[in-house]
């Protein structure tokens, strides 16, 4: 938390509430989360306009006048906007005064997350580093090469669609959710699938991924938007946080196992390995 569908909300949220602001000033009181460090971040992002605020994955990206903040929220990070006073909070770390008068404020429990400063002509350069795949659209998300890397790879599946390299923006939720609609064992070997099934998990990610930003995102714990809303994408989750309950499709009870390190939900007659 949060994926694609909450960074995106957050996205929208922000871009109604701080576009065309200028920063009058920042202050950063965790240096390890911004890059470069926190005198030249400040100096540099004061007197700067908020002119877009775009997303690459699961990253937001505040376009600037003269250069790129590429956020990355992690676990717990998220974005707040007091008018006035902003109260006393150990886990608020970074801090946008603005000309309106109101403060943006980057809040992290577990301090995770990342605030970078680049250059406008590095933000490709930087997403291949990172080695961020096509976003899950029908445009960039070509199922051809989402094939090709399937086949060639012997990894677990869910392992590797949470490596952002295949797809952009997947997380441990919509992932077993991409797993369940297509059929696939989480531990199934990537080589081994059947091109039918290698084109559901193509078509469902689009789609669920979709429903997600539909529904603003799934509020799991401490998710909410920037507006300070909860999204209901987990009304409509299938499988993740299901364990003991019947299977929707086939009425088999919903296990959870860990692979890879990460609980995933899956049930044994549906996905079979």
């Amino acid at each position: 938390m949060p994926e694609l569908p909450e960074v995106e909300t957050v996205r929208r949220g922000l871009e109604r509430l701080v576009l065309r602001k200028k920063i009058v000033a920042a202050e950063v009181r965790v240096p390890r989360m911004v890059s470069p460090e926190p005198e030249a971040f400040v100096l540099t992002v004061a007197g700067q306009a908020i002119q877009a605020i775009r997303r690459r994955g699961k990253y937001l990206i505040f376009e600037l006048d003269e250069c790129l903040m590429i956020s990355h929220l992690r676990m717990e990070g998220k974005y707040l906007l007091f008018e006035e006073t902003v109260p006393d909070n150990k886990h608020f770390h970074a801090f946008f005064q603005l000309d309106s008068g109101e403060t943006l404020v980057y809040q992290d429990v577990r301090k995770f997350g990342t605030l970078e400063l680049i250059a406008k002509s590095d933000e490709e350069a930087f997403f291949v580093q990172k080695k961020i795949g096509p976003e899950p659209t029908e445009q960039d998300f070509q199922l051809k090469p989402f094939e090709t890397a399937l086949l060639s790879s012997q990894k677990k599946i869910k392992p590797y669609l949470l490596e952002q390299s295949l797809v952009a923006g997947l997380g441990n939720i919509y992932v077993d959710e991409v797993l369940w609609a297509a059929k696939v064992h989480p531990e199934r070997v990537a080589s081994t699938l059947k091109k039918a099934q290698i084109k559901r998990l193509h078509d469902e990610t689009i789609r669920i991924l979709q429903l997600g930003i539909e529904k603003r995102g799934s509020t799991i714990r401490t998710y909410r938007n920037a507006l300070g809303e909860d999204g209901t994408m987990q009304d409509f989750l299938m499988v993740y946080g299901k364990t003991d309950q019947p299977c929707a499709r086939c009425g088999r009870t919903i296990q959870k196992i860990k692979v890879g390190g990460r609980g995933s939900h899956f049930c044994p007659r549906c996905q079979k390995v």
